[in-house]
């Protein structure tokens, strides 16, 4: 059951228990009872307008000469707590407790025999009222020890991530980029002197030199991104434009659509959106021959979905996964999402990415 549901089923089971516990003398009682009761649905939205709402309903019912249960603004005082308003829940249950005498003064109660009960009735709301209060702050207060404790270990964890990015960034490029480099530099050689001489260029000798480049590219591609930390921020969603005009900068004929509106999205369901847009259109250039690309993304209240679909060649079914659908799957799955990637019915490839917004 989602949050908003949970709200509004609390709230239509304390209008209903206070209907029938309330035994309010009018309709007008009724209909007092049952609002402060659903009213409690929008406690966590605008706990503050709650709060008023409930303690003017109970001054209400209190006035048509029926003894006022507090349940509503009881609750009500506990969420205002719980999101921080301390001086608005004091004040606002202070005028509470003052005001219910002079609407009893407005009932056609005969206050005679009132009285004492009220007195003893106004003690035991007190108590109930500080107790919601204390409870609410408790709970505040616990929530903001976990949110700072989670704080501190994402923090933790993302610095010790970005030392071990480090490490391995230098022991690459102190292993490979001077090897690489070396075989790259004598292959081109050997093909310049070849065709200088006027000699065939051994295909072998081509194949070695068009692989030393793309090591060298690729090499170079993974050391920038281990090495990507705050001074360079990890891309994100407002980043995929232009991985998209990148594409068509190559002849793809590559498009963006995004649908809905963009609201809170974690950080990691930012770069995971990014990082499967980015691998899904280097899979479409490298190996797809296709002509079309569509990005679609697709922000939803509990999600964003992440679609890209080419009209290129589909790979074979039950395929190996390679290390670019490995590495999405991972990334998706760490996050709780969904990934679909498979071929399309009227042809092309289609990627499909559901990561949830709100994590698990």
């Amino acid at each position: 059951m989602s949050r908003r549901r949970l709200d509004w089923a609390i709230a239509a089971g304390v209008a209903a228990s206070l209907v029938v516990a309330g035994h309010p003398a009018t309709a007008t009682g009724y209909a007092l009872l049952a609002l402060s009761g659903l009213a409690l649905a929008w406690r966590r939205t605008a706990p503050v307008a709650v709060l008023a709402a409930t303690g003017l309903l109970a001054l209400g019912y209190q006035a048509t000469g029926a003894d006022v249960p507090v349940i509503a603004f009881l609750f009500a005082v506990y969420a205002t707590m719980r999101a921080g308003h301390r001086v608005v829940t004091l004040a606002g249950s202070v005028l509470m407790l003052g005001a219910l005498p002079l609407a009893a003064l407005l009932s056609p109660r005969d206050l005679t025999t009132y009285e004492a009960f009220a007195q003893t009735r106004d003690v035991l709301q007190i108590a109930w009222l500080i107790a919601a209060a204390a409870a609410g702050e408790a709970l505040r207060q616990a929530e903001e020890r976990a949110d700072e404790a989670e704080r501190t270990r994402e923090e933790t964890a993302r610095r010790r991530a970005g030392e071990e990015r480090l490490h391995i960034a230098r022991e690459l490029h102190d292993s490979l980029t001077h090897q690489i480099s070396v075989i790259k530099l004598q292959a081109e050689v050997a093909v310049h002197l070849a065709r200088k001489r006027g000699e065939d260029v051994p295909e072998p000798l081509l194949v070695i030199r068009d692989a030393g480049r793309e090591a060298a590219r690729e090499l170079h591609a993974t050391l920038e991104a281990l090495r990507d930390d705050d001074k360079n921020p990890p891309h994100g969603i407002d980043d995929v434009p232009e991985l998209v005009e990148r594409a068509r900068s190559t002849g793809l004929d590559a498009r963006l659509t995004i649908e809905g509106r963009h609201h809170d999205v974690p950080a990691a369901v930012e770069r995971t959106a990014y990082r499967i847009v980015q691998e899904s259109l280097t899979n479409i250039a490298r190996h797809a021959a296709a002509e079309t690309a569509r990005v679609h993304i697709d922000y939803r209240p509990d999600a964003v979905v992440v679609r890209v679909d080419d009209d290129g060649k589909a790979v074979p079914q039950n395929p190996q996964p390679g290390v670019g659908l490995l590495g999405m799957r991972e990334r998706v799955t760490a996050l709780g999402g969904r990934l679909q990637a498979e071929p399309r019915s009227g042809g092309g490839f289609r990627v499909r990415a559901e990561l949830p917004v709100v994590q698990p």
